[in-house]
């Protein structure tokens, strides 16, 4: 039992860090990763897991948020009204739901609106005395951005309404898909990288620094909410978007009132056959109370209105054909087989790729080179592979195989014991250079201050680096250093102290740094203690490495399987030449050792320390670092905002310390 528990808050741990990546990269970066089906399968079950152990909810919990990160680009904007996001309804059964939810808190007379879910970017528009004075972008639902000089580029916009009012409405930025199409053909004509769908174009054309750029665009909006007015009585959200029409916006096109969810979802199933027909793009249909008074009964979470809800069409699939599967290796050394296809449109884009994730993928599916498919996307980001049309073949068709050779440097290609993705083994292949010089100069790896990634960027750019071990030659190309843009006299010394100093961080730091498959923080640390130098870890056999404690056959094959490659035993020779210390004093593990079977867990930011400088100390006295709180647990050391793991560690009468207590312990307290 107790390990299904822990099996359950890992995955939850996991899932909190994967969504909250992928809301970064959909409201910050306007660079989304994944569909929106995938993303809501993702949050499902984070809050089936959450609602099942209510110990492990925090309220930092992505579902405890409203939406993603405002960008520091523009002035962050307070909103007077929180922008809630919707709950979802992917079903009928989920809409009749609803309506029964509704119907038992205000009653059997009710009315709905339906509206068209618009594919594009949430706004919040304010009029003081009838002038448009602010425009913000959603943010996270309480902050966003202020864009009020983009959004007067957009013509359907009025600066002035008919009455002198003050009034906050909602609405929606969207690019028509006529608009997006030739868009996209003037950035191909201009050498530019082309938008992904019209939503991600009107998100990053609202948010550019330059308003020109923006009123090049061709961007237009739906109000759908008339949020607050003053001097004006509106009793129903139709009247409230009557008023805004007489005012000389634009609402939401076609709304409906109904008076029965039967009826509602007719209209569901009609726009959902009939959405290409559409000039814009649409991903559903949204739902709502028309009584303000009623809604008013209902009120809200802090998530999102009782009182609404989206119903989200279903994929579309279209049928297309695998010309070719092609591998691409990504940042991690991750080989990807993409299919390459005959060209086809899905929701408002022409689509010529689909991921096919990993071989496995391909197995389950048997899809084969020549293959006639469906491919769904669905105003979704990445295209997929759905299905093989088998009855389709003629014979010709190819099966594919995963290659045993890195097809950008030609080192193995290696899938682990209990893993479904097939990696380059080579730390200097051209297609992970970066990420794998980020890992190299990371705190917990070599900690080279003042090599971000930007940094990093432009050296490999101006060919000063290569790998990571170049980084110890750039003391003999200090005039170059000095020659690029942002890096002045000053930052260029400074720069080259942090990676003359790196040299000494000692083995467990270099091991950690290498980026081996399974190997971090704390096997790196065990791995130096028990060997002492890198030429032991090298010439160590699967034996020598299992005999370490916690070094399991897994990571064993790895550490072996990585130092095999020959480009990354000459990697390790070019950091002893350049005189980066490899060695480490084995640990006595019959001297005194003062945390000696302890079992400590962190959780919050802790001032003097980072997690990993933490953990490090208390491995270096003996004491053994868990990620989650149990019966077992000695210490939980608490910092500023701590998670669930505090209270956890309440409820099974673990003893919690603070920093000052903590320092006290190991005896550290001058």
């Amino acid at each position: 039992m107790e390990g299904a528990i822990k099996k359950a808050q890992k995955r939850i741990e996991d899932l909190r860090r994967e969504i909250e990546d992928h809301n970064y990269r959909y409201y910050v970066l306007d660079n989304p990763m994944i569909s929106d089906q995938d993303f809501d399968a993702l949050m499902r079950e984070l809050q089936d897991l959450e609602d099942r152990h209510p110990e492990f909810v925090s309220p930092h919990s992505p579902t405890q948020r409203v939406g993603g990160k405002a960008s520091e680009r523009f002035p962050k904007v307070v909103h007077t009204m929180p922008m809630l996001s919707l709950a979802n309804a992917f079903d009928e059964g989920e809409l009749r739901d609803f309506d029964r939810r509704v119907r038992s808190a205000v009653g059997d007379s009710v009315e709905y609106v339906t509206e068209l879910k618009i594919d594009g970017l949430s706004v919040a528009l304010t009029y003081k005395d009838g002038f448009f004075e602010r425009g913000a972008t959603r943010g996270d639902g309480v902050v966003g951005e202020d864009v009020t000089a983009n959004l007067k580029t957009i013509k359907t916009i009025p600066l002035r309404l008919r009455d002198r009012v003050f009034l906050e409405a909602r609405g929606e930025v969207f690019m028509p898909v006529q608009g997006f199409e030739r868009l996209n053909q003037r950035q191909k004509e201009q050498g530019q990288s082309l938008f992904a769908n019209p939503r991600n174009a009107a998100a990053g054309s609202l948010r550019q620094l330059d308003p020109a750029i923006t009123a090049a665009r061709p961007l237009d909006i739906f109000l759908f909410n008339l949020e607050h007015i003053e001097g004006v009585e509106i009793t129903t959200h139709s009247g409230g978007l009557e008023y805004l029409k007489e005012q000389g916006f634009k609402i939401s096109p076609g709304y409906r009132v109904f008076e029965s969810m039967e009826d509602v979802i007719k209209l569901c199933a009609e726009w959902q056959q009939k959405r290409d027909t559409l000039p814009f793009e649409i991903d559903g249909i949204v739902v709502k109370l028309n009584s303000l008074r009623q809604r008013a009964l209902l009120g809200v979470t802090s998530k999102n209105p009782r009182w609404a809800i989206a119903y989200k069409f279903p994929a579309q699939q279209k049928k297309t054909r695998v010309r070719d599967i092609i591998i691409q290796v990504g940042r991690t050394g991750a080989l990807t087989p993409t299919a390459i296809l005959e060209p086809v449109s899905i929701s408002g884009s022409t689509v010529g790729r689909a991921t096919l994730h990993n071989e496995d993928y391909i197995r389950q599916k048997d899809i084969r080179i020549g293959d006639r498919v469906l491919v769904k996307k669905a105003g979704d980001i990445i295209p997929e592979v759905t299905g093989v049309l088998a009855e389709e073949r003629t014979g010709d068709e190819k099966i594919f195989r995963m290659p045993a050779k890195c097809p950008v440097c030609g080192s193995d290609a290696v899938r682990a014991e209990g893993e479904a993705v097939t990696r380059c083994t080579g730390i200097a292949c051209p297609a992970r250079t970066r990420r794998s010089i980020i890992h190299f100069v990371s705190r917990d790896a070599m900690d080279i201050a003042g090599l971000g990634p930007s940094i990093i960027e432009l050296l490999l750019d101006n060919d000063l680096i290569r790998d990571a071990s170049d980084l110890y030659r750039l003391k003999d190309r200090r005039e170059e250093l000095t020659g690029l843009e942002r890096m002045g006299q000053k930052s260029v010394d400074n720069l080259l102290s942090s990676i003359e100093a790196s040299k000494t961080r000692g083995l467990a730091r270099v091991i950690t740094a290498l980026g081996i498959p399974f190997v971090g923080v704390r096997a790196s640390t065990l791995l130096a203690q028990h060997f002492g130098s890198m030429d032991a870890l090298q010439s160590a056999d699967a034996g020598d490495l299992t005999s370490v404690p916690e070094i399991g056959a897994i990571m064993a094959g790895s550490i072996i399987t990585f130092f095999k490659q020959q480009q990354n035993r000459e990697f390790v020779e070019r950091l002893k030449i350049a005189g980066v210390d490899m060695t480490a004093e084995k640990k006595d593990t019959g001297g005194p050792e003062p945390l000696g079977g302890m079992t400590f867990v962190l959780t919050g930011t802790l001032e003097g320390y980072t997690r990993s400088e933490a953990a490090r100390v208390i491995e270096g006295l003996g004491g053994k670092v868990a990620s989650s709180v149990s019966k077992n647990t000695h210490y939980v050391l608490v910092g500023e905002n701590p998670g669930s793991k505090l209270d956890r560690a309440n409820k099974l009468g673990v003893k919690v310390i603070d920093e000052a207590a903590f320092e006290s312990l190991i005896g550290n307290t001058d």
